[in-house]
């Protein structure tokens, strides 16, 4: 007789092959024809909210491996909190505007497009490039509302955005007003602080000599009767700004040296440097010095100094005067700030509080990065090219103390990756010290206090984002575009003020905007809004800055507070969201701008919660690129080895730093699958027979290792509930791997074997452990499914085939319209944890010696075994509790227990090698074997449960 047909041995049509990559898209299309999305909405109906707000992507190019990680670690948490019992709904989102796309549309067509028409091509390439984004995301198993995402560019939403700015306009916290902004030569327009990174860049450093002016002056200023000649020192890596220059700044309270130097430099014998800097100042000039007087830095303020070219060209026949300021350093240079107001933001402050005019500015450089014909010496050049030729011109002047080349890191455009300059130009701003009407806080103020109140996830990005805003000028609000929402103003062409109508104005606009879009600013004339007045205004041509855009998604998406605004999806969600998640670039970005709209219109936050991930990176910590070669596509990897791979990876690694990924890595990921979808395996392969509408074992019937795995599963459910909710992914999906391989894999599955594939196929013995079965699968494919989502509804597919086949969820659409798992209550759960705690450490201590004994050929596998244990006090007492089945969790042939002498501390073990024969039904080596004629090659106990209801089990 063949006994391996009387065998029960798993079944199922889940295969332990994935191919993941073939059967994904598959899944994806179902859940889109099937309206998945629409049925998990509809069972989480009435249960409090949830609410995860979208950051936007922007609409251009291709998704890549940080928006794949970005978009499926807000799937995990969105799943776990439905999953949670939470209404926890996910509308995705686009930012459509700004100058990206305009670029992308001036490559394909060329620069001098009718504003008309590159809008209408702007909007057309938008909406192109949303739909090919968003089937990347649908195919990464990201569950959302796809078919109604919302779009900055919707004629609705741009039109509440007007009506956001109109509100902060009317609380008083917008003005127009002259000062340097970033700004970007190849965009020609001012740039948002997120828009700028640092890249390092070779620029000409040089120390130049300010000739006295006011001798008598400086003499009075350092004690003195009268001096030589000499001159101030100041030290600049951007020469090109000296020809704006207006005034110089010292520290008030630092020591200033007028030190007599030799050989005596052109611009004469004295110079005025920082005490502190004096001596490295003298050494790198390669002069000697004495110092001769010492005064304070406020004793010179006022005093004059001619400008280092004035004896090149009249145009320079100007003085500079000593201004006082605390930004004043000594850690490098001479201890003394050339000021240029048009092209410092320090410096614009300073000469401003020293009363200088707007129209007093000298400001020569025009926005495309070329000097104004006008500026004496250099008109018409690039200040690039300039640099140099300044350079000479200083030399020639005698007024060049020192020149080196010095690499060191300079902002650039983060589009174009050329430098930016500050560059003051008229703006609209939002002023972070402006108090509201209806406030005594001033913006500041009220934005820091919000980042008290919100959550951070991790909590390093508090600290980060309070010193972004303690430390941030004024937002520049405008940029010269004209792909984006219109600042849709009529200003006076004389005084440059507001209309006196403008909050009603903005209000008509954006009616017409709701019915055509911003294209409509374009068409409209002044006349159709001010009649008798049109020829004293004009119309406003600058747009808001796209950082607005997304910045007010809680407005013209969510509805603001209150149902303020009609808000795009307002039904689906609600203000304040509970949580942002974005990458850590958007302390800057983002989650910045949407906390000073928010702190502008409400004084809060948009949201309560902020979470921030890290960059993705190479196995080696390196930035994707290209020319490096070592970018890796999400595109690619689904297609050769599935997107659960990817999201597996995600929810595997730690966001709160960089994201490592490789192929190398992505190795590991797919042997960490292969161990969970084989346990997935075996445990639907072990309940394919089984009906839990008959075949369930009430909990006080179960085999008491039955109860421990229960109970087990219980413990492991909770723990990983409890950082789902804290999103900790990581630890989440290390537990889920280690209970997978080890508590089940190398214990519970290893030991339950013998009882479900030998004992009677009816029996208490097999019902008791496939009931334990059916609570860990229930359990762990349910805990899965917000991280391997194909896996798990793939799973809960067969579960609803064979053991759930006759209950109500037979007919369930999908996974995620249930909720976790409610496990039953096992009595003494905790006492029963601790006591098989114990016995798994005494069995981990059994397969060491085991593994000796088959490691030296005396046995081959551990059935073969016959071991003696030796134990005393509390552990001769667990072991002792579990009788004969002692040998069914050692996965030995015989397990006899003798108890110790008593200054044993640990369990000693005699492993002999069976001298019986092997059954062949179970492999157990027992002297019952070929005992019963009509039962050849088996043992007593397998006729058992071959000839009865199967043998008696208590315990394991």
């Amino acid at each position: 007789m063949d006994y391996k047909d009387t065998l029960n041995l798993p079944g199922t049509q889940f295969p332990m092959r994935g191919n993941l990559a073939k059967r994904e898209p598959v899944w994806v299309k179902e859940w889109q024809e099937k309206k998945v999305y629409e049925a998990i909405r509809e069972a989480s109906k009435g249960r409090p909210k949830f609410i995860l707000h979208d950051g936007p992507p922007y609409a251009n190019g291709s998704i890549h491996i940080g928006h794949a990680a970005n978009k499926i670690l807000k799937d995990i948490i969105l799943k776990s909190r439905n999953m949670s019992g939470f209404d926890a709904p996910f509308v995705p989102g686009w930012d459509c505007h700004g100058m990206p796309i305009e670029i992308q549309i001036e490559k394909q067509y060329g620069k001098n497009l009718a504003t008309k028409e590159m809008m209408a091509k702007a909007r057309a390439y938008a909406m192109e490039q949303i739909a090919n984004q968003r089937e990347d995301f649908i195919r990464l198993g990201v569950l959302g509302q796809w078919d109604n995402p919302y779009l900055t560019l919707n004629y609705q939403n741009e039109a509440d955005e007007i009506r956001a700015l109109a509100k902060m306009i009317e609380k008083g916290y917008v003005f127009r007003g002259l000062k340097p902004v970033n700004w970007c030569f190849d965009c020609g327009s001012a740039l948002a602080e997120a828009e700028v990174e640092y890249q390092d860049r070779m620029d000409p450093a040089v120390d130049v000599a300010f000739p006295f002016a006011e001798k008598d002056k400086v003499a009075k200023a350092f004690g003195l009767d009268s001096i030589a000649d000499g001159a101030v020192a100041i030290w600049t890596t951007t020469p090109w700004t000296l020809v704006a220059n207006q005034a110089l700044n010292v520290h008030p309270e630092l020591d200033y040296v007028l030190v007599k130097v030799s050989p005596r430099p052109a611009s004469g014998e004295l110079l005025i440097l920082a005490k502190d800097r004096y001596e490295d100042c003298l050494a790198a000039y390669g002069l000697s010095g004495e110092v001769i007087a010492t005064c304070t830095g406020a004793a010179l303020e006022g005093i004059g100094f001619y400008h280092p070219l004035a004896k090149m060209d009249p145009g320079y026949n100007r003085l500079s005067k000593i201004n006082l300021a605390d930004y004043v350093t000594v850690d490098a240079g001479t201890g003394i700030v050339h000021s240029s107001p048009a092209y410092g933001v320090e410096d614009f402050i300073s000469c401003k509080q020293y009363g200088m005019q707007d129209d007093e500015i000298l400001n020569p450089v025009m926005g495309n990065g070329v000097y104004a014909d006008s500026l004496a010496l250099f008109g018409g050049m690039k200040i690039w090219d300039a640099n140099p030729k300044i350079v000479e011109a200083l030399k020639a002047a005698g007024n060049l103390l020192k020149f080196e080349k010095l690499n060191h890191s300079y902002m650039h455009c983060w589009r174009h990756k050329t430098p930016v300059i500050y560059r003051a130009t008229s703006q609209w701003f939002a002023g972070m010290d402006r108090t509201a009407h209806d406030d005594t806080r001033c913006l500041r103020e009220i934005a820091l206090e919000g980042v008290e109140n919100t959550n951070f996830y991790p909590a390093w990005g508090r600290a980060r984002l309070h010193n972004m805003i303690a430390n941030r000028p004024d937002w520049t609000l405008s940029r010269q575009r004209q792909w984006g929402v219109p600042m849709a103003f009529f200003v006076h062409k004389e005084t440059g003020e507001l209309h006196p109508r403008t909050i009603e104005l903005l209000e008509e606009i954006a009616k017409l905007v709701e019915k055509e879009g911003i294209e409509i600013w374009q068409s409209v004339r002044v006349s159709d809004f001010l009649g008798d007045e049109a020829d004293q205004y004009e119309k406003n041509q600058d747009t808001l800055d796209v950082w607005f855009d997304s910045g007010t998604t809680h407005v013209h998406v969510m509805g603001g507070q209150n149902h303020e605004f009609k808000g795009s999806h307002a039904d689906d969600l609600r203000w304040p969201a509970d949580l942002y998640l974005e990458g850590s670039d958007q302390h800057r970005g983002w989650f910045h701008s949407s906390l000073l709209t928010s702190s502008m219109l409400y004084g809060r936050p948009p949201y309560n919660g902020l979470l921030t991930h890290g960059f993705v990176v190479d196995g080696n910590g390196r930035k994707m690129s290209k020319s490096l070669g070592n970018v890796i596509a999400p595109q690619q990897v689904s297609d050769t080895l599935g997107a659960e791979i990817i999201r597996l990876w995600t929810a595997a690694t730690d966001y709160s730093g960089e994201l490592s990924i490789s192929d190398q890595i992505l190795k590991r990921v797919v042997e960490s699958y292969r161990r969970i979808r084989n346990t997935l395996c075996f445990l639907l392969g072990n309940l394919s027979d089984f009906d839990v509408t008959k075949d369930l074992v009430a909990i006080d019937e179960l085999l008491e290792v039955d109860r421990f795995a229960i109970a087990s599963a219980a413990t492991m459910q909770d723990y990983i509930q409890k950082l789902y909710d804290k999103y900790e992914f990581h630890p989440a999906a290390h537990r889920l791997q280690i209970y997978c391989s080890e508590d089940l894999g190398a214990f519970y599955l290893d030991i339950l074997k013998d009882r479900l594939y030998t004992t009677a196929k009816e029996s208490l013995a097999r019902r008791s452990a496939q009931t334990a079965l059916y609570y860990i699968t229930m359990t762990l494919v349910k805990l899965m499914a917000p991280i391997l989502s194909f896996t798990c509804e793939e799973a809960w597919t067969e579960m609803r085939r064979t053991f759930l086949k006759n209950t109500a969820l037979a007919d369930g659409l999908t996974i995620f319209t249930e909720v976790f798992e409610t496990l039953p209550a096992i009595e003494d759960a905790d006492a029963l944890l601790a006591k098989w705690a114990r016995i798994l450490e005494i069995r981990a201590l059994l397969n060491k010696d085991l593994e000796e004994v088959r490691s030296a050929g005396k046995i081959g596998s551990a059935l073969q075994a016959e071991v003696d244990i030796y134990a005393t006090g509390e552990d001769y007492e667990l072991l002792k509790s579990l009788a004969d089945d002692l040998r069914f969790v050692f996965i030995v042939s015989r397990a006899t227990l003798h108890q110790a002498a008593a200054d044993n501390t640990e369990p000693r073990f005699e492993i002999t090698a069976s001298n019986h024969e092997k059954c062949e039904r179970c492999w157990h080596y027992r002297e019952d074997v070929n005992q019963d004629p009509a039962h050849p090659g088996i043992c007593g106990r397998c006729i058992e449960n071959l000839t009865t209801h199967g043998e008696e089990r208590h315990y394991a």
